[in-house]
């Protein structure tokens, strides 16, 4: 568990470091490119039952929500926006929502050493759906179909590490 701090506290460091590094006006740019993003949003499936969900990942390893939620059979519009900074080689997110009873730490673990897949382990049966790997001011999106049985189905980013900090659950109702 040392080691594990120890490793956050370097990581955290270097990425305060980085992010200072950054122009205001680029910061500007990000912002509004968001906004004509979420603007448009709403607008794609007016007609039909979909739970539009949009999460968040940033510079600091976090998620801004702990949890999803979805009607079970229900179509889903998940949405992820990376609104940090730093590439997706150093600071990757996605989001991988795993069946019910998946052991995340075994699950972490394999996702950990497969870069050229995505961080996810090739033919795997345990992932009901994942985001690409995104990075810094990018945004990427998935549609599925909630599954049928009720439960809470564990969120992770699969990047190595993250994990430990971005993590929540999908309720599906």
């Amino acid at each position: 568990m040392t080691k594990f701090k120890y490793a956050f506290l370097i990581l955290l460091s270097g990425t305060l470091a980085l992010s200072g590094c950054a122009g205001e006006e680029k910061k500007e740019d990000e912002k509004k490119t968001i906004k004509i993003q979420k603007k448009d949003e709403p607008a794609a499936e007016p007609a039909e039952d979909v739970a539009n969900l949009v999460i968040t990942g940033n510079d600091l390893m976090q998620f801004n929500k702990k949890q999803l939620r979805a009607k079970a059979g229900q179509k889903v519009k998940l949405t992820l926006r990376h609104i940090g900074q730093l590439d997706v080689n150093v600071m990757g997110h996605n989001v991988v929502i795993l069946k019910l009873g998946v052991n995340l730490d075994d699950f972490a673990a394999r996702a950990a050493t497969e870069r050229d897949n995505g961080y996810i382990p090739p033919g795997t049966d345990e992932v009901i759906v994942h985001t690409e790997m995104i990075g810094g001011g990018q945004t990427t999106s998935i549609e599925f179909t909630a599954p049928s049985e009720p439960g809470e189905y564990d969120y992770i980013c699969s990047f190595p590490a993250h994990y430990a900090m971005m993590r929540g659950k999908f309720i599906v109702e």
